[in-house]
């Protein structure tokens, strides 16, 4: 989802209106909410993700590593640090994120069979993350004004609010609908459609606990309705407000990675 997923809830963002206490409730201000919750939880974090691939056939592939994130300002710029520790063919590889509100966001891959640090460039954002069925993108979030946002409908549980790209030659989808649990505003599940109009994506959140006063997704799945294929990630081992440096988020850290990760 490109929501700060997922990964953190690793999940993408989001007229009726509702009234909050005092508060009016718009689609802007619920794809706010949920992008905080989504994203925002604690200054920084730290959880263990295992990845787990499954074909169209049924054969399975792992992937194990290790998200740091810190927030540079809450609904403002922030860092994230991906380290895999598994399997072998990944091992102590670094993909790093600078997260802006006003440009392209910054990324890195630290390839270590090839020494090679590699930039992603923003037109890369939308393909395969280390060959799972989550996207770069899902990774650290997909930036809340690069959509236009309108609530399509409300009930008891959930807000759902249609998004539409503004810059629609820049990304494979027409448009994605996002479920937005109307309690922690945690994104329950996105549903992308292609240029056709046609469902061919779901992003979803199977788990979500209280981790020191957040409501997090701990488990989630990324499908691909076209290839039959399909990604659970479990999150574990999940910490807020650990102090986080900033220079853990530079280009040194991508061959040496801290020892938060080392762990």
């Amino acid at each position: 989802m490109k929501w700060k997923i997922l990964i953190f809830g690793l999940l993408p963002l989001l007229a009726l209106s509702v009234q909050a206490g005092a508060e009016e409730l718009n689609a802007e201000k619920i794809v706010n909410k949920a992008n905080l919750a989504a994203y925002d939880a604690g200054d920084d974090g730290r959880a263990e993700v295992t990845m787990t691939i499954t074909d169209s056939q049924g054969r399975e592939r792992l992937r194990r590593f290790i998200l740091l994130r810190k927030n540079k300002k809450v609904g403002g710029e922030q860092l994230f640090y991906v380290y895999f520790k598994k399997p072998s063919d990944v091992r102590k590889m670094v993909f790093m994120v600078h997260k802006h509100l006003d440009r392209d966001d910054d990324r890195w891959l630290y390839l270590p069979a090839l020494d090679l640090v590699k930039r992603i460039a923003a037109a890369d954002k939308r393909t395969s993350f280390v060959g799972s069925n989550y996207l770069y993108e899902d990774v650290s979030g997909r930036g809340v004004n690069a959509d236009t946002h309108e609530l399509v409908a409300t009930d008891d549980e959930y807000y759902v609010v249609k998004n539409i790209p503004k810059n629609p030659g820049e990304v494979e989808f027409s448009s994605y609908t996002v479920w937005i649990d109307k309690n922690t505003f945690i994104p329950m599940k996105t549903e992308y459609l292609d240029k056709n109009n046609i469902k061919y994506r779901i992003v979803e959140a199977l788990e979500v606990r209280e981790i020191d006063g957040h409501p997090t997704v701990t488990v989630s799945k990324a499908t691909d309705l076209d290839s039959g294929s399909s990604t659970l990630s479990k999150f574990t081992s999940i910490k807020y407000d650990i102090g986080l440096k900033d220079n853990i988020f530079t280009e040194r850290y991508l061959r040496r990675p801290p020892r938060e990760v080392r762990k």
